[in-house]
């Protein structure tokens, strides 16, 4: 399920560009290449109406032994993780940082979603630890929606290849993606979910433009989220690079830029503060939209309970419109 698309090419996919075949796509992909570049609650936000769904983000941290010994491991916050997600009533959850013992405790604890996007080829040289082949994987209601094509890329020259690294990026990175058609309405949009570098500027920025190539195969019409950890905040040239791809940053639209506020707190949440003494200075995770998406609602999610918080991000979410 980490291979490159076969059904973005196949006749049967509708909303295909049909023109563009995969030597024009990775013509197109070299091109990009080139490029420079739990305060407690009292109900969940919001609960989509039939014209409406719900999304959240969640980079839920990988289970780290060294987070036992300061009461954050895994073990310890799995239910809250999976509680506080829940409580926004997601449609769709698209996570960053997840390890195979934990998708398997949220498939356990969300049985109403559907997963995708965590089985694949195990080729990390690392099988333990942070490089435990930490993956993106997407949640879906089953009630909600029909699956119509997955399909996942590495971000990298070879992008086909499992593993694969390029531009000095730290570890391998990919995406992950789903195409879902609404039961109620038969609307279809598609999903992405990624994480993105945490060192290498340079990597960020290629990763990134890797990913919008690959989106823009699409009509320009078609409904596409791109949600996840991008390592860059809104002023980094990753986010520049994506908004000039004509993509729209769902909580800026709703709250505006003034309302930015930090999503990374290293367990503490709103205690947080930088080495420096200073707070942090805004969101790296985020919800884009592109083609007929009109967002609603977007918040970035502090719950936690007895000052215990389910993962060292915030979450974030957003309630979208298909137009």
């Amino acid at each position: 399920s980490l291979s490159m698309s076969s059904s973005l090419y196949s006749p049967a996919s509708k909303h295909a560009t049909g023109s563009l075949d995969r030597r024009t796509f990775l013509k197109g992909l070299g091109a990009a290449l080139a490029l420079p570049w739990l305060a407690p609650r009292a109900a969940a936000v919001s609960v989509a109406t039939p014209a409406t769904h719900n999304i959240v983000t969640a980079n839920i941290r990988v289970a780290l032994p060294e987070d036992e010994a300061t009461g954050n491991g895994w073990k310890g916050r799995r239910e809250l993780c999976a509680d506080v997600i829940l409580r926004q009533k997601p449609d769709i959850i698209c996570l960053q940082e997840v390890l195979r013992e934990q998708a398997s405790d949220l498939q356990a604890s969300w049985p109403d979603h559907a997963m995708l996007g965590f089985a694949g080829p195990e080729m990390d040289a690392h099988a333990t630890g942070y490089h435990g082949i930490a993956k993106n994987p997407i949640f879906y209601s089953r009630a909600r929606y029909e699956l119509t094509a997955a399909g996942g890329f590495w971000l990298s020259e070879t992008p086909h290849l499992p593993g694969s690294l390029s531009w000095g990026t730290a570890r391998a990175r990919h995406v992950n993606w789903v195409r879902l058609k609404a039961r109620d309405s038969g609307r279809e949009m598609r999903v992405l979910s990624t994480h993105l570098d945490h060192q290498s500027q340079p990597a960020r920025e290629k990763q990134m433009a890797l990913i919008l190539a690959e989106a823009a195969l699409y009509p320009a019409d078609f409904s596409q989220l791109l949600a996840g950890d991008l390592n860059a905040r809104v002023d980094n040239p990753v986010c520049k690079l994506v908004a000039q791809a004509g993509w729209t940053d769902s909580y800026a639209e709703v709250r505006g830029a003034a309302g930015d506020g930090f999503t990374v707190h290293g367990f503490k949440g709103p205690a947080y503060e930088r080495p420096d003494g200073r707070l942090p200075a805004g969101r790296i995770d985020f919800i884009f939209s592109r083609g007929a998406v009109q967002p609603t609602a977007a918040e970035i999610i502090r719950d936690g309970r007895d000052g215990r918080y389910p993962s060292d991000h915030y979450f974030v979410s957003a309630q979208i419109a298909l137009t």
